[in-house]
């Protein structure tokens, strides 16, 4: 009977009215679908960093750079591309950005540095082998001229050791091999000498902004004019 009595109701109904009753069905089963797949987890977006994939909301992530881990990291490496695992790696020494920087299987010593933003006027860099494969939490110690190597060996020399370097005449990279020269120095010796002319005595090197007392003694008997 109460089939009957609901298409006798339905019948009574004109075309319009119809209609608009299937319309408002259709907006209420639109609306629960809605509601259901908003309730439905996100998936982790993935960012690549340092060459290896980790989940950009994982707060294992290393800063690249910074030499620092974010608070209750985990020690085990993210998973990298194709399920390989990253590579952690400590660069120190004489490069221009130290840190821990985050690798792939199969990238080499050569390509650590390179992250580092490359070793400075002062690294030696023969007595490393660059083409070793990096491995996971190890450390890259980019040694200065002059420094004991391990096992008690000096650091290879670099070019030009034991010689001068006429401060007239040297571009910035042969101006950072001096001891307590950075970039900043060394482009401040070349801007003072294109303002003022060639040096004309090593004391004249005091003038220069940055040059101190103590910094022109420690370089005084390895620089010429």
């Amino acid at each position: 009977m109460s089939d009957l009595s609901l298409r006798d109701r339905l019948a009574t109904l004109s075309r319009r009215e119809l209609i608009g009753m299937l319309v408002l069905v259709a907006s209420l089963v639109g609306a629960v679908a809605v509601w259901y797949l908003r309730s439905l987890p996100e998936p982790v977006a993935v960012q690549q960093v340092g060459g290896a994939i980790a989940p950009s909301s994982s707060p294992s992530a290393v800063a690249q750079g910074s030499g620092l881990t974010a608070p209750g990291a985990s020690a085990t490496p993210a998973a990298g591309a194709g399920g390989s695992q990253a590579i952690f790696v400590h660069v120190a020494g004489e490069v221009r950005r130290p840190g821990v920087y985050e690798f792939v299987p199969g990238d080499r010593v050569i390509d650590a540095i390179d992250a580092a933003r490359g070793p400075t006027g002062r690294a030696v860099l023969d007595g490393l082998n660059l083409a070793a494969l990096l491995t996971d939490g190890s450390q890259i110690v980019v040694p200065e001229r002059g420094a004991t190597a391990p096992g008690g060996l000096p650091a290879a020399p670099g070019a030009g050791e034991g010689d001068t370097i006429n401060v007239n005449t040297a571009d910035a990279i042969e101006l950072e091999e001096l001891s307590g020269i950075g970039e900043v120095l060394a482009q401040e010796i070349i801007d003072h000498r294109i303002e003022n002319g060639p040096f004309t005595s090593i004391d004249e090197l005091e003038d220069v902004s940055g040059i101190g007392p103590a910094t022109l003694e420690e370089i005084r008997d390895h620089v010429t004019i």
